[in-house]
């Protein structure tokens, strides 16, 4: 519980700051939006003769940008927070989702469309992740993993929708402060280490389109190429978000996350092995666009 109260908190401050921020204003050289949503769901049964599970679950989502653009410059940051959990009567509490995103990425133009460009990349999540199967078994926490990315190269923003960064020299830093994660070697770590740091090329593919009036889709692909070992066992991060606005105060939201790492495995039939990892979350309820 204070785990999912730290989270809640840390939620609701960031995206006030990013309320106030929003309707303060700037430089016509800013532009800025943002949401937050909250979804709930919840299934009751009594004296049910085909059976069911009481189940009460919510997911609470928010993400801010913000884009400076004069002259030459041109720096954009994204914030993504996300917190999710599911109550039923037979397994109890667990979580859904749990994400600290954000990212930050300056460039120079020095071409039409084109910018040298430095970036920074930081997620983890804030609460205990378990597996389930064995109760008391954390396979998460904050911090553990957490992933710090800096690097150096370009950008290139051919169209308004669509962005990619290319950073062929990037150092990807994955963090496991936890002493019982570490000392198993989770996440890439040798045991007993908390750090596994990475130099490489990265690749962002970043994409943000309206359908239709009402539906929007923002696609966000990462590549990391490990240049010191296995470069060819590629690293991928591949995260969908399909928004299908109501109102003003309503939406329903799809997202999507395929992960591979090459670092981390999944424990399958009892063996250790790397597979692709798939996440799919999709609500409907209150969400407020600023």
């Amino acid at each position: 519980m204070k785990q999912l109260r730290f989270s809640l908190l840390t939620l609701f401050i960031v995206l006030t700051a990013s309320v106030v921020s929003a309707q303060t204003p700037k430089d016509s050289a800013w532009t800025t939006n943002g949401n937050i949503g909250l979804k709930l769901s919840q299934a009751s049964f009594t004296n049910w003769a085909t059976g069911g599970n009481n189940a009460f679950a919510f997911d609470l989502q928010g993400m801010y940008s913000a884009e400076y653009k004069y002259n030459k410059h041109l720096w954009t940051n994204r914030a993504e927070l996300a917190y999710g959990m599911t109550k039923t009567k037979a397994d109890g509490v667990r979580k859904t989702s749990d994400k600290i995103y954000f990212n930050s990425n300056y460039g120079y133009q020095v071409a039409n469309n084109l910018y040298v460009s430095g970036l920074l990349n930081f997620q983890t999540q804030s609460a205990f992740g378990y597996d389930y199967g064995t109760p008391d078994t954390y396979m998460s926490k904050f911090m553990a993993p957490g992933y710090l990315m800096t690097g150096a190269g370009i950008t290139w923003t051919p169209k308004t929708y669509f962005t990619a960064v290319l950073a062929p020299a990037s150092w990807r830093g994955t963090f496991v402060l936890s002493d019982i994660l570490s000392e198993r070697g989770a996440y890439g770590v040798k045991p007993g280490k908390h750090l596994l740091s990475e130099f490489g090329a990265s690749l962002k593919l970043e994409g943000k389109y309206d359908i239709m009036k009402n539906i929007n889709i923002y696609s966000r692909l990462d590549l990391f190429s490990n240049y010191l070992e296995k470069p060819q066992n590629v690293d991928v991060n591949w995260e969908v978000q399909l928004t299908m606005t109501i109102n003003k105060w309503f939406a329903a939201n799809l997202t999507t996350n395929l992960v591979y790492d090459d670092n981390i495995t999944i424990i399958v039939d009892g063996r250790e092995t790397k597979r692709i990892q798939f996440r799919e979350v999709l609500g409907v309820g209150l969400q407020y666009n600023f």
